[in-house]
């Protein structure tokens, strides 16, 4: 080993080698696969515009990350923070700030303030906004936040295009002097007012007559008789978030197609995912008990999983009525 460190060239060549493999492997690949796997949700939202984003740089500025959190978690007491909990694909359409700085998360770790995740929607007011920054006791009066007096001008009159902040008079300092808000307080409500939590579904991939569902006879034979079509059950109930391809959302909903849950003979499990639903994967959103929620019957459960065994190129065997039943009476 001593030839390594006798050498200058091999020393520093071998220390330039590790630094390029360990960038690679640690950093560059992770976030390369990280790209790949985390897509927008169907109905995310828009891409922040030329203010939101002026104003998220605001947010950052200011350190608000310290207090707030923007991230759902999946327990009882984040239920008022947002719709459901935060995904991976929830932060997928994040941009770099710029060629050299990434872009934050701003996800935080601690809510000495309540989550920002839906704030937009919770108080969509910019009025409110504007007053609660300049004094956050005006707006909540047990509110610990600091005031942000340093993001408004005092003014002895207006000036064509200022936004006027109306301040209760005792929290006014200079009882004649209108309080003006900055184009940076303007930028941070804007942010804020755009953050807004992504439904989970795209609702409009299902047509309203589907939702009257109705028997339909099949064909089939051993226990596939007389089911209901196993197509317009998925369409309805699963195809919102599945996919009708079944193909899923990359971070969001797993795939279908090629599933070996899907395609595999352990029907105990499938059953009881499509009853009581699943969350073993942190990479995936959490699924809901769509069986139960929808009080699927033996046959129900029995069409919608035929129909997945047998389409987008799944080539698994049917299951039968009887197979069905006898799983759904054990996991009850």
């Amino acid at each position: 080993m001593m030839f390594l460190f006798n050498n200058h060239k091999i020393f520093f060549g071998s220390a330039t080698l590790l630094f390029v493999f360990l960038t690679l492997y640690i950093a560059i690949i992770p976030a390369l696969e990280n790209q790949r796997i985390n897509k927008p949700l169907p109905r995310q939202m828009k891409l922040l515009t030329k203010e939101e984003k002026a104003g998220k740089m605001v947010y950052i500025e200011n350190g608000c990350v310290a207090c707030h959190t923007q991230q759902v978690r999946n327990v009882e007491m984040d239920n008022v923070f947002g719709k459901r909990p935060s995904i991976p694909a929830d932060f997928s359409n994040n941009r770099r700030t710029d060629f050299w700085r990434n872009t934050a998360n701003l996800m935080g770790t601690q809510r000495t303030g309540p989550d920002l995740t839906s704030i937009g929607e919770r108080q969509p007011s910019a009025e409110w906004h504007l007053i609660h920054l300049y004094q956050p006791r005006a707006a909540v009066e047990a509110s610990i936040m600091p005031a942000y007096t340093w993001l408004f001008i005092e003014r002895d009159y207006l000036q064509p295009g200022d936004v006027e902040v109306k301040v209760p008079e005792k929290f006014i300092k200079h009882k004649n002097k209108k309080i003006v808000a900055t184009p940076k307080a303007l930028q941070l409500v804007a942010y804020l007012k755009s953050l807004k939590q992504s439904d989970f579904t795209d609702k409009s991939i299902v047509p309203p007559f589907l939702y009257k569902q109705k028997q339909k006879e099949g064909t089939g034979t051993g226990g596939t008789a007389n089911l209901p079509d196993g197509a317009e059950l998925f369409t309805t109930n699963c195809a919102s978030c599945h996919q009708a391809n079944g193909e899923g959302v990359p971070g969001a909903f797993p795939p279908l197609k090629n599933s070996p849950v899907v395609t595999g003979g352990n029907l105990e499990l499938y059953v009881t995912i499509i009853m009581k639903g699943y969350d073993p994967r942190p990479e995936f959103a959490t699924m809901p008990p769509v069986g139960m929620n929808a009080n699927f019957t033996p046959e129900d459960v029995t069409a919608i999983m035929n129909h997945e065994r047998t389409s987008w190129g799944n080539n698994a065997k049917k299951v039968t009525v009887e197979e069905v039943k006898v799983i759904m009476d054990k996991i009850k």
